[in-house]
């Protein structure tokens, strides 16, 4: 007999927004890795640096994840967009005064340090990206 069909599986993934200060590291590494675990994420940047950093993209590549069309952005760019999970990556975004977004998005912190400011950044985006993939598995799946 044919199974019914699963709920959770039907239903839409979650939109989720990474922000960062510079959004060429952490956030970016967080909206490649939500993505991959079935998110609609995105990710974005107070003072955006405009390049991503190279060591975020070899960490990606690293464990074969998409990196083509990354590229830092300003949150300015997602300000009339609506979000389920709002995730702050560093404390530097956390203390900025966040726009407001609409649909009163479930909001997060996660205090990570930057990776590109180690003295051995390839350590550090490991580190870093495995920080990530293990609050994205276990705080991000709960909702």
């Amino acid at each position: 007999m044919p199974q019914p069909p699963d709920p959770a599986a039907a239903a839409p993934a979650s939109k989720v927004l990474f922000l960062c200060t510079g959004n060429s590291a952490r956030s970016i590494l967080a909206e490649v890795i939500a993505r991959h675990a079935g998110f609609d994420a995105a990710s974005a940047g107070s003072h955006p640096v405009g390049t991503v950093n190279p060591h975020a993209i070899a960490a990606l590549q690293a464990r074969g994840l998409p990196t083509d069309g990354l590229r830092s952005k300003s949150w300015d760019e997602f300000s009339n967009c609506s979000f389920d999970i709002v995730v702050t990556v560093c404390d530097n975004a956390a203390r900025t005064p966040c726009p407001v977004w609409p649909g009163s998005p479930r909001t997060l912190h996660w205090s990570l340090p930057d990776p590109a400011a180690d003295p051995d950044p390839p350590r550090a985006f490991d580190r870093t990206f495995k920080a990530l993939s293990a609050s994205i598995a276990s705080e991000l799946k709960r909702r």
